[in-house]
């Protein structure tokens, strides 16, 4: 199956994904929510993006292609229960408790915040930071930051503050 065809086939499931969605958080909370525009025009890392106040959501055409399944199943609701949660709750905070519910008690999805893509395709340059229990792979932006002394970054694991090991160990 060529790209473009495959691309209009997942298109019209996560339409019908996002209706199903729409139809089940109107059942739970008793109200009309507005659907959202759907764009697939998102670069770089991410897998999609709830602009709440413009009622769109982004997604990474790229990543959609090569994780249509899981696209479908999680990434679709994970963005649409932002726009839900917007339109009930209004302003809240991202991946709060009013978010989890939406996921969990009505979307029956785990309420997890990062994919676990492959990000290969569509990550571009990295340089190799590490703290105390790993390394992590950063982009040029944050890097290009760090080393303008505009911003530190910590390991959400050990909270550590990330430091670049150098040249000699860069990919790409």
């Amino acid at each position: 199956m060529n790209t473009e065809h495959h691309f209009r086939i997942v298109k019209m499931q996560i339409l019908r994904r996002i209706q199903q969605g729409l139809q089940m958080a109107e059942e739970y909370f008793k109200q009309a929510f507005m659907p959202p525009q759907i764009h697939y025009e998102l670069k770089g890392v991410k897998a999609g993006v709830a602009y709440l106040q413009r009622n769109t959501i982004n997604f990474n055409r790229t990543l959609l292609l090569e994780n249509s399944e899981q696209f479908i199943y999680q990434v679709a609701l994970h963005e649409l229960a932002h726009i839900v949660v917007y339109q009930h709750y209004g302003h809240v905070q991202p991946h709060g408790k009013e978010w989890q519910f939406v996921m969990q008690e009505i979307f029956h999805l785990p309420a997890e915040t990062y994919h676990q893509f492959d990000l290969s395709s569509v990550q571009g340059k990295t340089f190799t930071y590490h703290c105390a229990c790993q390394t992590h792979q950063l982009s040029i932006r944050r890097h290009n930051k760090i080393q303008r002394e505009s911003a530190v970054y910590f390991c959400r694991k050990c909270k550590t503050q990330l430091n670049w090991i150098g040249l000699e160990n860069e990919e790409n």
